[in-house]
């Protein structure tokens, strides 16, 4: 996936914002919680995403992938994609949609609802 295809995705996501900063790093944010990352790692694009507690010990050791620099080290269950053979462009899609949910679901339903996010188990 490249930087562009990797912002074009996100833009697609209902209620979502961009900005760029941390050294020119593409930062996508749902209701200003950030969701996703681009920047740099190693002269080449890296994908970073939140994910599962389970999601983070299986995917931290899959060739490509590490735990997020400066987020998994506080704690945080992040996963950069810094090389290759890294996920197929597929999976990393699934892995960005996993992690939006996951922000959006520490939302209030009422912010949900304003956003125009569904919630699961209800109606329209």
């Amino acid at each position: 996936m490249t930087r562009d295809e990797f912002n074009q995705f996100c833009a697609g996501l209902t209620a979502t914002s961009h900005v760029v900063q941390w050294g020119d790093s593409d930062v996508w944010k749902v209701a200003d919680k950030v969701f996703a990352i681009c920047g740099w790692a190693e002269g080449r694009d890296a994908f970073t995403f939140k994910v599962t507690q389970l999601g983070f010990e299986v995917l931290s050791d899959m060739p490509g992938l590490r735990p997020a620099p400066y987020l998994a080290s506080r704690g945080m269950s992040w996963i950069q994609q810094h090389g290759a053979p890294g996920l197929s462009d597929s999976e990393l899609k699934q892995h960005l949609i996993a992690s939006y949910e996951l922000v959006a679901e520490g939302l209030s339903k009422k912010k949900r609802r304003a956003l125009g996010i569904p919630i699961p188990g209800e109606d329209g």
